[in-house]
């Protein structure tokens, strides 16, 4: 395979690899939707509905550089197979959930089935395709991303207005047959020849440390950030990562190649996409709650919101995925964050009054400017890392975003809670305050229910559009960091690899 060129069949691997990435992004979006029917089926707290999406977030970010290495170890094609099976089989079995901390487990190992899919997907992307090509490969990665954002909800929606909560569940095991056939008929092998067995060691050290990071994120707003078993994770997470540095730094062949971070287009792209998804990863929570009960629209008509996010999406992968080459990869990701901070302004500004329109209008170009910086910022941080630890590099590339997903998750849905309750009027009992749902279900029971419903819906929308303001600064603020930290006019990838893999 030649490195200009590419693999013969590159476009038909891409396909086969969107496959396996969409079931993924539809599980994740359509649970969104599903939020409130879940929350009702067990009765839920808003801390156990965002453990149901958060356990997945945990595991996923985890595991993501020991799933990278042991790709890049054993073979991509082969750990994405097991990755499927695994995420399948986890999904059929929380379908089949008799309580919600059975869900939270099922999702849990979802997670692991996902960890194993994500870096190994971009890993075979790096080896399949020339360096010229990639950002077009990337954006139309993103794009079918975005399929799955708008099908997912849509399908969702509907099957939790016809069936229940469980379908969200059980559409992911059709999808994963067919990324099973793809993966396997079409995906070449591809690995690190000649590379040694896993550091066991170092693996159970950055497991944990991330696990224990990722957790104490998540569980802070809850529990208070100086509750014993948040400082517990933390101080874990702290222990076992400064273990995992230095081991690093000893080891002649190491898991995580810390040298990666002096490189201003690894760090400076990273972090960027790190900040903004920190606002783009709990918009949708948000906005479901924001649909369904301050609004009163269906699971159906919420699942229909997403499709603007999407469509800006595809609109601006279109765009992504061809402007780096004339105007440099630092200008897109700048221009894209801007506009998805346009976007976060609107849905900043929307009310208990606000209809389709402006949900519609923000999320579409939210959807735009990710689409626009996503292409050029996976480039740029892949063309930084050599080719043959490009398992590692992607599993890097992920575990960014999803520490910034967990610390939005974390972060934005405490500051979403905490708004909402210190706008509630006095007095309700403390179980009426854990979430809109709690209030307006205490409300039916009431003389006067109608008038505290109301002023619910209208604390709620108070309460997300202070969480949608902070979208904004962290948009803003990843465009910034670009601005500052990447060099100026660049191709996206300006090293061809010596050698993408060892085809199988």
């Amino acid at each position: 395979m030649s490195d200009e060129e590419g693999h013969p069949r590159r476009w038909a691997i891409l396909v086969a690899l969107c496959a396996a990435l969409l079931v993924i992004v539809i599980d994740n979006t359509v649970l969104h939707v599903a939020v409130p029917a879940i929350g009702e089926a067990f009765d839920a707290s808003t801390g156990q509905l965002q453990a149901v999406i958060d356990a997945y977030v945990v595991v996923f970010a985890g595991l993501l550089i020991t799933a990278g290495v042991l790709s890049d170890r054993y073979g991509r094609r082969r750990t994405v197979i097991v990755g499927l099976l695994v995420f399948g089989a986890a999904s059929a079995l929380a379908a089949a959930a008799p309580s919600v901390w059975w869900l939270i487990a099922m999702r849990a190992l979802m997670g692991v089935g996902a960890a194993l899919v994500m870096p190994a997907t971009l890993a075979v992307l790096v080896a399949v395709f020339p360096a010229k090509e990639r950002p077009r490969a990337f954006a139309a990665w993103s794009a079918v991303a975005s399929v799955g954002m708008a099908a997912g909800p849509l399908l969702g929606g509907a099957l939790v207005d016809a069936w229940s909560w469980a379908g969200v569940f059980l559409i992911n095991v059709p999808v994963v047959a067919l990324a099973l056939v793809g993966v396997a008929r079409l995906v070449p092998e591809t690995r690190v020849a000649g590379s040694r067995g896993p550091d066991l060691y170092g693996t159970l050290l950055v497991t944990a440390g991330m696990i224990g990071l990722v957790w104490a994120l998540i569980e802070a707003p809850a529990y208070g950030y100086t509750a014993p078993p948040v400082l517990a994770g933390a101080l874990v997470a702290v222990a076992a990562l400064v273990a995992f540095g230095v081991r690093q730094v000893r080891s002649p062949m190491p898991i995580v190649d810390l040298r990666l971070y002096r490189d201003r287009r690894f760090s400076g792209a990273s972090f960027a996409v790190a900040v903004i998804t920190i606002a783009t990863g709990s918009t949708l929570f948000v906005l479901s709650q924001y649909l369904q009960l301050a609004l009163g629209y269906s699971a159906f008509e919420t699942g229909l919101a997403a499709v603007p996010l999407a469509a800006g999406v595809v609109a601006g992968s279109a765009v992504g995925g061809r402007a780096p080459a004339r105007f440099g990869t630092r200008t897109c990701i700048v221009a894209g964050f801007m506009i998805t901070a346009a976007g976060f302004t609107v849905l900043a500004s929307l009310n208990e009054g606000s209809g389709y329109v402006a949900v519609s209008i923000g999320l579409a170009l939210a959807g735009a400017g990710s689409g626009i910086a996503g292409p050029s910022a996976t480039s740029t941080v892949l063309g930084a890392v050599p080719p043959e630890r490009a398992g590692m590099g992607s599993a890097l590339n992920d575990t960014h975003q999803q520490l910034g997903i967990a610390l939005g998750v974390a972060g934005l849905g405490g500051l979403l809670a905490s708004v909402y309750r210190n706008s509630l009027p006095d007095a309700l009992p403390e179980h009426a305050m854990n979430s809109l749902g709690a209030t307006l279900s205490y409300a039916t029971g009431l003389a006067d229910g109608g008038e505290l419903a109301e002023a619910a819906r209208s604390a709620f929308a108070h309460a997300q559009s202070v969480t949608m303001s902070v979208g904004v600064v962290a948009a803003l603020t990843g465009a910034a960091v670009a601005a500052i930290a990447l060099p100026g006019r660049t191709a996206p990838a300006t090293a061809e690899p010596k050698e993408a893999g060892t085809p199988g």
